[in-house]
């Protein structure tokens, strides 16, 4: 049961993308699809830095902002998204160990 839902759950994401790799996109699509990365990594990071518990988070949260923040500068130099995932995740644990 699991090997078959996860074939199902795989055969629905790769089957736009297969399908879009075999089509000529127009240029101002391609454009605007270079965006996505930054956007879905903005929705997943945003929350927890301004949301604790569902509610808004007038405190901030100092090793989740410094964590964000070196995670933006890596992203700015490097616009890669693995080094900025991994990197950021093992800056905010050490910071939490530090200082929490």
């Amino acid at each position: 049961m699991i090997l078959g839902i996860g074939l199902i759950t795989f055969l629905l994401r790769f089957a736009p993308l297969a399908l879009l790799a075999r089509l000529e996109l127009a240029g101002w699509l391609q454009q605007a699809l270079r965006y996505v990365p930054a956007a879905v990594m903005a929705a997943i990071i945003a929350p927890p830095l301004f949301f604790a518990v569902g509610a808004p988070n007038i405190v901030p949260d100092p090793p989740r902002m410094a964590a964000a923040t070196l995670a933006a500068l890596i992203a700015w130099q490097t616009r890669s998204t693995l080094l900025t995932v991994v990197l950021g995740m093992l800056a905010l644990w050490a910071l939490q160990a530090l200082l929490g």
